[in-house]
C-alpha cells in the first residue's frame, strides 16, 4: 500500500466560478493534497451536458487515481517502459474516464456530443505527471516567471504553429473555443503526457480557458507574484480578473504551491530496478 505524505508539502485552493454570461457552470475541478492530485474540466455539449460530462470526467479520474496511487506509488518505475507509474495510471485511468462519457453520450440523447477538456497533474518524488486534453492549461509560476507547461490541443494554437497567424491576431480570433482533441467524443483518446521537476517555492496553476481568454499572463503572473503567499485570495483574484474582463465563459482556476521538498522514499526493488537498467 502506498504511503499518501504530500499534504505537508503541497497547498492547495480552487474555486470555478459561472462567469458573467453563461447561465450555468460547465467547468468541474478535484484536487487533493494528500495524494497530491488536481483535476480540472471543461464541459461542452447542449443543455447541461458540458456539466455532465465536466462532472464524470474529475469524479471518475480522481477516484480511479486514488484508488491507483492507494496500490502503487506514481514514482515506481514500471519494469518495461521504465517511465514512473503515474504515467500509467493517467494513461489508463483516462481511457476509463472517456469510455464512461462516450457511452453515456451514446446511451443517454440528451447528452448526445458532450465531451470535456481535461488537464490532470500528479505530483510525486520532487516532480509532476501532467495530461491534458483540449486547451484547459497549467502554468508555472516560478522565480517571477509564468511558463505554460500544456500546449492547447485547438484549431487556434494549430494555426500559431503553422505562422498562418500571428499571436495578436490570436487575441482577436473567432476561434478560440475550437479544440482538436477532447474526452468523451469518441470510443479512443490520446492524452499528451509530460514531466516536468518541481522547486519549493513553484505555484502551479490549472485554469479553463476562461481565465486565460479574459486575463493576460502577464496579470496572471502579477496576481501570483503579489498574492502567491495567499492563495485562496490569489484564486479569488483571478476569477474576479476574469470577470472584471467581461467573464464571458465559466472560469476555474486550481493553484498549488510547493511549500516543502517531498522525495520519495525509494524501495529496494525501485534501487535494484535502476542498478540493472544502468
Amino acid at each position: 500500500m502506498a504511503t499518501k505524505t504530500l499534504a505537508h508539502a503541497l497547498e492547495i485552493h480552487g474555486i470555478s466560478d459561472p462567469g458573467m454570461v453563461r447561465g450555468h457552470n460547465e467547468d468541474a475541478i478535484s484536487f487533493d493534497a494528500d495524494y497530491g492530485l488536481a483535476i480540472l474540466a471543461d464541459g461542452m455539449g447542449g443543455y447541461n451536458a458540458g456539466e455532465v460530462a465536466s462532472g464524470i470526467a474529475t469524479t471518475l479520474l480522481g477516484q480511479g487515481l486514488m484508488a491507483s496511487i492507494d496500490v502503487v506509488a506514481p514514482h515506481v518505475p514500471e519494469a518495461l517502459s521504465g517511465k514512473p507509474a503515474a504515467h500509467r495510471m493517467l494513461r489508463l485511468e483516462i481511457e476509463k474516464t472517456n469510455l464512461a462519457i462516450f457511452q453515456t453520450a451514446q446511451s443517454q440523447p440528451q447528452c448526445a456530443g458532450m465531451g470535456t477538456t481535461l488537464v490532470a497533474v500528479v505530483f510525486y518524488d520532487n516532480r509532476l505527471t501532467v495530461a491534458h486534453v483540449g486547451d484547459s492549461r497549467l502554468y508555472r509560476f516560478r522565480d517571477g516567471e509564468l511558463k505554460t507547461l500544456t500546449r492547447d490541443h485547438s484549431l487556434l494554437q494549430e494555426q500559431l504553429d503553422s505562422g498562418l497567424i500571428t499571436p495578436e491576431e490570436a487575441k482577436r480570433s473567432q476561434n478560440k473555443n475550437l479544440v482538436t482533441r477532447a474526452v468523451g467524443i469518441d470510443p479512443q483518446l490520446d492524452p499528451e503526457l509530460t514531466d516536468h521537476d518541481v522547486n519549493v517555492g513553484d505555484i502551479y496553476l490549472l485554469c479553463s480557458d476562461g481565465l486565460n481568454d479574459m486575463v493576460d499572463d502577464e496579470d496572471i503572473a502579477s496576481v501570483l507574484g503579489t498574492l502567491g503567499s495567499n492563495l485562496p485570495l490569489a484564486a479569488e483574484h483571478l476569477v474576479q480578473q476574469a470577470n472584471d474582463n467581461g467573464g464571458r465563459d465559466n472560469v476555474s482556476v486550481v493553484l498549488i504551491r510547493i511549500n516543502r521538498s517531498f522525495p520519495a522514499h525509494t524501495s529496494l526493488w525501485s534501487r535494484l530496478f535502476g542498478w540493472l537498467k544502468g
